[in-house]
């Protein structure tokens, strides 16, 4: 779907709502909720299957535990997000409910996502309740995230979502209209950008902090769409204020920020290896090896390997970087523990066996198992 027009021919949806839509002064809007309730039902009774990225639970947790003001610190963040979680998905099973549509919660954290094994499971649940008829609620496990696990906002998690459950459409719903080409809160005259067929550096750059109720500016939401671009699902920002606005979405009405996917995309497991998984250590290559895998599309055989960084498990992420300057090329699963990476590298793949005791595989990363940065990606 490169334009509006095909938006119609989308099937499953990722919508991610923003806590300024449905929440007032630190407090859950429970005619917000049935409002955007009543829009979800509109979709569902269209055909669309649709999936919720929520945010507002640490901003519904403030209000109930009785602070004055949003913490700053994790743990009375965690402690928040406890208690506003439940008072979330009580207000959006009741708004939802009020349209006969039944939900679920589903908690996420980084670690869960960075997981290929937990990533896919998490992917089957949310597909199985789909299939039933029934609204997955998503949100970040922030009760139990430190903030080295943490995805760190719903505009990302959203973009994971989305690919996760391989929706052919992501409507990031927020206060703002979209994306403008200065900062509309401080220039009168800012226009809005209506349209984005790439999403670069400088755009990037200047996109705005964010709002004091969420932790997401516009930064991460062009990030997000910028990333699902990647991954050829295209996505929009809008204003979720604007009335009917996934309906009219889906329509093709030009409202918001239209951003279209890129004509070559990652495939999913290279995606999820850009965006999602955590290397757990990382592999010196020299610069044959860099020119194969990163110009040639080869895999990484252990003759090209200098040294490595970190422990880690067959099958765990690595990342793969230069051993002249320490320039990060890629990143990769590995077929090989780094114990016994450190007995083959350097050496010739019919070696393997006779070192090991046995060859997993001639290659330790698989071009196939492999993403290259910079744009570039192995074929």
């Amino acid at each position: 779907m490169n334009n509006r027009a095909e938006l119609k021919k989308a099937r499953r949806v990722v919508v991610k709502i923003g806590s300024s839509l449905i929440c007032d002064q630190e407090r859950l809007s429970q005619g917000r909720l049935r409002a955007l309730a009543n829009q979800i039902a509109q979709l569902r009774n269209r055909g669309l299957e649709v999936v919720l990225v929520s945010s507002g639970a640490v901003a519904a947790g403030v209000r109930k535990l009785g602070l004055p003001q949003r913490p700053q610190t994790l743990i009375l963040k965690q402690a928040c997000a406890s208690a506003g979680q439940v008072s979330l998905m009580t207000s959006w099973e009741k708004a939802l409910g009020t349209f006969n549509l039944k939900c679920a919660q589903i908690l996420l954290t980084a670690d869960d996502l960075s997981d290929r094994r937990r990533f896919l499971n998490a992917r089957n649940t949310m597909l199985s309740l789909v299939d039933l008829g029934v609204v997955p609620i998503v949100n970040e496990n922030d009760t139990i995230a430190v903030e080295e696990l943490k995805v760190g906002d719903n505009d990302t998690l959203g973009a994971l979502v989305a690919s996760l459950v391989e929706a052919d459409l992501f409507i990031n719903l927020t206060d703002l209209d979209g994306l403008f080409d200065s900062d509309p809160r401080l220039n009168q005259d800012a226009k809005l950008v209506t349209e984005v067929s790439e999403v670069d550096q400088k755009m990037l750059d200047a996109a705005g902090d964010s709002g004091p109720m969420g932790t997401g500016g516009m930064f991460t939401k062009v990030r997000a769409a910028g990333r699902l671009a990647e991954r050829g699902v295209p996505s929009l920002i809008a204003n979720g204020q604007a009335r009917d606005i996934l309906e009219r979405l889906i329509n093709g009405e030009e409202l918001g920020t239209f951003f279209q996917p890129s004509k070559k995309h990652r495939r999913a497991k290279q995606y999820w290896l850009a965006f999602a998984a955590r290397p757990k250590g990382r592999l010196l290559i020299d610069q044959g090896a860099a020119e194969a895998v990163v110009n040639r599309g080869k895999s990484l055989l252990p003759g090209g390997i200098t040294g490595l960084d970190g422990l880690f498990d067959a099958g765990d992420a690595v990342t793969l970087a230069a051993a002249q300057d320490g320039t990060e090329l890629g990143v990769g699963l590995t077929n090989y523990s780094s114990p016994e990476i450190e007995k083959i590298m350097g050496l010739s793949s019919v070696l393997i066996e006779s070192v090991l005791g046995c060859s997993h595989s001639d290659e330790v990363v698989h071009r196939n198992n492999l993403v290259i940065f910079n744009g570039q990606q192995t074929k």
